[in-house]
């Protein structure tokens, strides 16, 4: 039997879009949430360190927000998996939720094998990481608005919804509010990031850190993604810049809520002041028509080189 080729039809991927280029530099730098090293001595440490109560519960308020947080990513995003048409975007979307799910299962797997062990051997309460009081109203308003504006897309699909869903997942949840706290994990459980983060001197803890840096990594990638189709729509005036402006400004209050209730252990107020000055650069970068997104790789590089430095 003769196979007829379809004319009518061109090659369907296209190795030059920035979306192919993100999902071959998610292949390249895939990692194994399973084979995070440092876990058992993380534990180790704890307690020979013997926290209060009040220091540690504030260390599992941290971890659970992060992991209920991811939790809620993977399933947020998929209905822009359902109203992308491009399967360019597609591609490149399926390694996000992939990597998302990775996240939720790395601090599902810390809590388990750290926080739970250090709890019981001290002779401090065991709780859920899903225990309701981990979760402030600023949190919980984030997540829930965060929510909305992605299953918007299932009923009206317009450019300024798609800008809108991306300002609420890649550009605040992925690039404000989890880069700030990457920077306070590692700021005050490790020798980067800032000296005015930790109000303990904790000690280094490798397990939650070499962990959070694979995840901060793919979010370069993640948060590249949105900053690309936000500016896209900007530049060409499919969308107005003041929706991107009003939307931001909107969240904003909500994420410093979400770090504002610590200090016990870390200081909330140099998280605050990191938080909007990330704002403020994905706000320049996306309404300057001179600004640029940098490459995906230079994204990912940069997240690694602020994880174990001083964050610039």
């Amino acid at each position: 039997m003769t196979q007829v080729e379809d004319a009518s039809r061109d090659m369907r991927l296209d190795p030059d879009s920035f979306a192919q280029g993100y999902f071959e530099n998610a292949v390249y730098r895939h990692w194994d949430p399973y084979e995070i090293e440092g876990l058992a001595e993380d534990k180790e440490k704890f307690l020979e360190y013997e926290p209060t109560e009040a220091e540690f519960e504030e260390f599992r308020t941290a971890v659970s927000r992060f992991g209920a947080g991811e939790e809620a990513v993977t399933e947020d995003l998929m209905p822009l998996a359902l109203v992308f048409e491009d399967i360019n975007d597609q591609m490149f979307l399926s390694s996000q939720i992939y990597e998302e799910a990775k996240h939720t299962q790395f601090f599902d797997r810390y809590w388990r094998q750290v926080v739970d062990p250090v709890a019981e051997e001290l002779g401090y309460e065991q709780t859920n990481p899903t225990a309701q009081h981990y979760f402030n109203d600023d949190y919980v308003a984030l997540f829930d608005k965060t929510e909305a504006a992605m299953e918007r897309l299932l009923t009206e699909d317009t450019p300024e919804n798609r800008v809108t869903a991306y300002c609420h997942y890649h550009l605040t949840v992925e690039s404000v509010l989890a880069q700030t706290g990457y920077y306070g994990f590692q700021s005050a459980f490790s020798d980067g990031g800032s000296d005015e983060v930790a109000l303990r001197e904790w000690p280094d803890l490798d397990g939650i850190v070499n962990g959070i840096t694979k995840i901060r990594s793919d979010e370069g990638r993640h948060v590249g993604f949105g900053m690309h189709k936000v500016r896209n729509a900007v530049q060409r005036g499919e969308v107005d810049e003041q929706v991107v402006q009003d939307t931001l400004q909107d969240l904003m209050p909500h994420v410093a809520g979400t770090v504002s209730d610590f200090g016990d252990a870390i200081d909330p107020t140099p998280l605050v002041t990191y938080a909007r000055d990330k704002l403020t650069r994905r706000i320049d970068i996306i309404t300057d028509a001179d600004a640029e997104v940098p490459p995906v790789h230079e994204l990912v590089d940069m997240d690694e080189r602020e994880a174990g430095a001083t964050a610039d």
